[in-house]
């Protein structure tokens, strides 16, 4: 990665117009799954459900998850990251839209499925475009993947946004998720054709079409204990995310005693939080350094889960969300730029993007029901404490993430 004060080339049009697709991309499902979350409160009331219950029901969600992070890297290397993502993006889409009919029939098994269609979308789009996303960060010479998870968490602003209004407004939650559905069709439609065909995919070298990698190394993975380390970094940071993403709402409400409509609100500060570290997170990165950034970013969102957990303060453990959110942004995408910066010369970088990136959304796996089980016996508050256990552990790993230059310099000392 370049330095603040090195001169950079101009990306070509063609180079920018796939960046800004991309970017697109990340928006659809930042908008969808804070349209989701933000009206959980009025989804278990219409279902009747209860914390366990809804803990069930998210599963859903991880189940569909891990069926697309398993399936999304081998589909990357048979057909490459463009018909992944598209694929990935329109089962997003229609998962919505499943999830608005299943709360219009009261349906707790129609909300399940819908969230597993979401999730196998988001595993498949997600794992694509994070490898896209690292060769964009790649070809420009310019840090990239902070402001694609910036898009992610923008469109969860808005998402969010348009969830309190529409909590407000006491609007049907089936007709709000079938709208924005519809919204997130137009950025698929106008984008795709700007992502080139074959990045990703491994060429056939046989006449029978056996599949073998361009890259001559292939190392076992599990091996690498500095990718290993970086991997439970990613996971600690994603938990703390995906925790937010699936209860904040709720735990404000049941934990703090929010009105769903402040709960959300909540959670919209959350997202904001997010949007602004990650914005502003590549000069951040080039001026601290990885390490740096890991652990400060360790630790704000300890802080700010401690916070909420521990303190018995509404008006505090709302302020405490901005500081998880700040904590949680640059986690993934720091953690996947390091990933790609791991291995020798000769390995396939993708494959380690994509072993990482899988690792981060083994916490969308096992965050929601366990989370969910814990909240039902303990309360949501003291479920967290799981959460703020992980993320204090990411302080300690944070060298780890250092740049690989940096880290060859070290070794021969």
């Amino acid at each position: 990665m370049t330095s603040a004060t090195t001169t950079l080339a101009p990306i070509s049009r063609e180079l920018a117009r796939r960046r800004l697709a991309l970017l697109s991309f990340f928006f659809i499902p930042g908008i969808s799954l804070a349209s989701w979350v933000t009206r959980t409160p009025a989804v278990r009331d219409q279902l009747e459900a209860s914390t366990a219950q809804m803990g069930l029901i998210l599963f859903g969600l991880s189940i569909g998850s891990m069926a697309g992070i398993l399936g999304s890297a081998p589909l990357v290397r048979r057909l490459g990251t463009k018909p992944v993502t598209l694929l990935g993006l329109l089962c997003i889409v229609g998962g919505v839209a499943l999830i608005g009919g299943g709360v219009l029939l009261s349906s707790g098994i129609g909300a399940f499925i819908g969230l597993a269609v979401f999730g196998a979308g988001q595993g498949l789009a997600e794992i694509a475009m994070n490898v896209e996303g690292a060769e964009i960060e790649r070809l420009s010479g310019r840090s990239f993947l902070p402001y694609l998870h910036g898009a992610f968490s923008l469109g969860t602003v808005v998402g969010a946004s348009l969830g309190i209004l529409f909590t407000a407004m006491d609007f049907p939650v089936a007709l709000h998720l079938v709208i924005i559905a519809a919204i997130c069709m137009l950025p698929i439609i106008w984008g795709i054709r700007y992502v080139p065909s074959g990045f990703g995919r491994q060429r056939d070298t046989t006449e029978t079409g056996s599949i073998a990698t361009v890259y001559p190394v292939r190392r076992p993975l599990w091996k690498d204990h500095r990718l290993l380390l970086i991997g439970a970094i990613v996971l600690a940071m994603a938990l703390a995310e995906g925790a937010a993403n699936d209860w904040l709402p709720l735990l404000m409400v049941d934990g703090h005693g929010y009105d769903p409509a402040w709960g959300s609100l909540v959670f919209t500060g959350f997202a904001l939080a997010m949007t602004i570290g990650r914005f502003t997170g590549g000069a951040v990165i080039n001026r601290f350094g990885r390490v740096a950034v890991v652990r400060g970013s360790a630790l704000a969102g300890a802080i700010g889960i401690a916070l909420v957990v521990f303190v018995d303060n509404p008006v505090l453990a709302g302020i405490a969300v901005f500081f998880w959110g700040l904590g949680a942004s640059l986690g993934f995408p720091l953690t996947i730029s390091a990933a790609g910066d791991t291995g020798e010369p000769g390995e396939d970088p993708a494959r380690r993007v994509s072993a990482v990136a899988t690792t981060g959304y083994i916490a969308f796996l096992v965050g929601p029901p366990l989370l969910g089980f814990l909240g039902e016996h303990f309360g949501l508050r003291s479920a967290m404490i799981v959460v703020l256990a992980v993320v204090a552990v990411a302080i300690f790993l944070a060298p780890a993430v250092r740049p690989r230059a940096d880290a060859e310099q070290e070794s021969t000392h």
